[in-house]
């Protein structure tokens, strides 16, 4: 017989989190709650080291997504150094037995989220009671719902499609073994916990569970988590920083404003551009704690590459933390520094180099989110005079003497090492920041259009605005600089267009703010996915082909602009029969 207990799933977690996340913080109690040595393993306790394990697991999806989200794009490429499953994923040839194609992780996490909510609905009853107060709870039951809304989102972008996990499977050798199934899958006996609660054993019934397998594509999984979050979640995210004074903890868990990025997204995706809005303007709107959220001066210029630096509210809306002191680590360093002992296996492309040197964006390019790194020192880094000479040289198409002065340097992905040691390894992950959501709210402004009484009112300029110069806030338009603005990028001018030819305004707008994207967010696992979805907006899959085709050799770019021409070929099928 198999018990889904809490201690079962406490005995992994505290584990886990001893082992990998301690963290002295996290494991004291908030003082409202008034913990006696009679509940530590029966209360508070248990529920942070498992919310703490939670996190554990998202951290391990960071490789994998970035790889997935940007090796497959335009932005970035292997290297000589490349293993083959980096080389598999790089040429489109992706097996089962690939590590990158592997969903255990997200089935790691979504188990683990089902078995917490199931948790917290049968001690915690009353976060399924919209009229009870609101505890920490609460907010720990929003985290939970956040969190796994999140991986199955991130795992239909990937995947095309995915099994729905069922509660019932705790372990990875069920979910397997569910996964693995032809049509329905029998499950263990299960004890199944009546409304009144886990302490009432008159509610406690036996079942066998019978499970018929299901894969959800896209729209089912928005359907159901838009559903979920909107009327499931009354409020996200545990007040840590009440108790360590570090506010920086309020946005290294799933949060308010993290929540609302993430329906905004799924809204997005959906296509309900109002509903998509609300979300997004709650956010970039919010005139709390200093225009938190607004693009002001704080990383304005050469202060951008700062945001890489250590983690700022007024930046950061939901970034993984990690710390090598506490054995927090991760493999960023590994995969794109040239010094040893790591391996240099990605880079950017001539394409991603282009985008930001051909626009003069000088802030963000080299020094910040790429480098030109001296073959056998890794602290030289090309002078930026250097690096606008051979832009000159290059424009002038005199490529050999723009070849010498970059040949005796390598191009690294460099926004994950700045400020790091050789072997930090523990670089933070943003799930979320500000002008990400800028950015998606004005690709929805792009094609907001209304039809009053015959006149069509766009909201194109709203969008060129958020870009530019941030002019469109009402309240403090003083302090705002835009998307664009506070690297000092020359404004986005739509009006040589032609006249009244919306539909070409809407696309060259739309283009204009993929190229924006890929400088403000490149190499943080996202490149891909946005590639798809102004693909799929254009409705013409040939315009991912193109752009992921011009990064290989000549002789390679016909094969990869055919295969990726077929839109199924942008998923990994590992869930096919």
């Amino acid at each position: 017989m198999k018990i889904l207990t809490f201690s079962r799933l406490f005995i992994f977690f505290v584990v886990t989190s001893l082992i990998v996340l301690s963290c002295d913080d996290f494991f004291n109690p908030p003082l409202e709650l008034n913990i006696t040595e009679g509940q530590l393993f029966d209360d508070w306790y248990e529920y942070r080291s498992v919310e703490m394990g939670l996190y554990a697991l998202q951290r391990e999806l960071v490789e994998q997504i970035i790889v997935l989200g940007e090796l497959r794009a335009d932005m970035m490429e292997i290297t000589a150094n490349a293993d083959a499953e980096l080389k598999a994923v790089y040429n489109f040839n992706i097996s089962k037995e690939n590590k990158y194609a592997s969903p255990t992780n997200f089935f790691k996490l979504i188990s683990a989220c089902n078995n917490f909510i199931r948790i917290l609905q049968q001690k915690h009853p009353s976060v399924l009671d919209p009229q009870a107060l609101i505890n920490n709870y609460d907010r720990l039951y929003g985290e939970v719902l956040c969190m796994r809304a999140w991986a199955y989102f991130n795992a239909v972008l990937i995947y095309g499609k995915v099994p729905y996990i069922h509660e019932s499977l705790v372990t990875i050798e069920e979910i397997e073994g569910y996964i693995n199934s032809r049509g329905v899958y029998t499950d263990s006996i299960y004890i199944e916990y009546g409304l009144d609660g886990y302490h009432n054993a008159d509610t406690i019934y036996n079942k066998e569970i019978i499970l018929e397998k299901q894969m959800l594509d896209l729209d089912v999984i928005l359907d159901i988590f838009i559903n979920e979050l909107e009327n499931e979640v009354k409020v996200v995210g545990v007040n840590h920083y009440l108790n360590n004074f570090d506010y920086t903890w309020e946005v290294i868990t799933w949060n308010t404003w993290a929540y609302h990025a993430l329906l905004g997204k799924f809204y997005m995706y959906q296509g309900n551009l109002i509903k998509a809005t609300e979300h997004f303007e709650q956010i970039i709107y919010n005139h709390s704690s200093g225009n938190r959220y607004q693009l002001d001066s704080t990383f304005s210029f050469n202060n951008w590459a700062e945001i890489f630096e250590n983690i700022d509210i007024k930046e950061h809306i939901y970034t993984l933390w990690y710390d090598k002191e506490n054995f927090q680590t991760n493999t960023l360093q590994d995969l794109f520094e040239t010094r040893s002992p790591h391996k240099y296996v990605l880079k950017p492309t001539t394409q991603a180099i282009n985008l930001w040197e051909n626009s003069g964006d000088w802030y963000r390019g080299a020094g910040a989110s790429y480098a030109y790194i001296k073959k056998g020192n890794y602290n030289k880094l090309l002078k930026d005079s250097e690096i606008q000479e051979a832009r000159m040289l290059r424009a002038r198409r005199d490529y050999y003497r723009a070849s010498q002065i970059t040949s005796d340097y390598d191009t690294v992905v460099y926004k994950y090492s700045i400020g790091k040691e050789t072997f930090d390894n523990d670089a933070f992950f943003c799930i979320y920041r500000a002008p990400e959501i800028h950015l998606d709210l004005a690709e929805i402004y792009t094609y907001m259009a209304y039809d009053i009484d015959g006149t069509i009112r766009t909201f194109t300029q709203n969008a060129v605005n958020l870009l530019n110069d941030g002019s469109n806030y009402i309240d403090n338009a003083n302090v705002q600089m835009g998307v664009r603005g506070r690297v000092g990028l020359r404004g986005i001018n739509l009006n040589y267009l032609p006249n009244g030819d919306l539909a070409y305004k809407q696309n060259y707008l739309d283009q204009r703010i993929l190229e924006e994207r890929g400088r403000e967010l490149a190499f943080e696992g996202k490149r891909f996915f946005d590639l798809m979805r102004v693909a799929k907006r254009f409705n013409d899959p040939s315009f991912l082909a193109n752009k992921v085709a011009a990064k290989y050799p000549r002789n390679k770019r016909t094969q990869i602009r055919n295969y990726l021409s077929d839109e199924n070929n942008w998923y990994i099928h590992y869930f096919d029969e």
